[in-house]
């Protein structure tokens, strides 16, 4: 079972965020370009969590953004979480970076 967790925040960029818990987590992001994203950033754990770190602003041909998550339009960066079980590994450490805040879930 996988469950998934998102995250959003005004307070840093995608690459700040990328930044901040590539130290906090001890782990590498590799950044990334989508025709659909823009430029995001992708880390795997070795228990194959993934965290996936992104604008809410999707670039659009015509110069418009849309929103990646539009029920959370206040949100500018947002951190997707994948994770192969229900159990909470990143919990702690996410919870004591400030300005970043918990804003979905599908665990039970």
């Amino acid at each position: 079972m996988t469950v998934s967790d998102a995250y959003g925040t005004n307070s840093y960029t995608a690459k700040e965020l990328a930044g901040l818990l590539a130290d906090r987590l001890d782990v590498t992001f590799t950044e990334r370009e989508s025709d659909y994203l823009g430029v995001y950033f992708l880390a795997t754990l070795a228990d194959t969590t993934r965290l996936q770190i992104q604008p809410n602003a999707i670039p659009r041909d015509d110069g418009e953004d849309d929103l990646y998550d539009d029920e959370h339009p206040d949100m500018s960066t947002l951190l997707l979480i994948t994770l192969p079980a229900a159990d909470e590994p990143l919990s702690d450490e996410l919870s004591a970076v400030g300005a970043l805040t918990k804003i979905r879930s599908t665990r039970s």
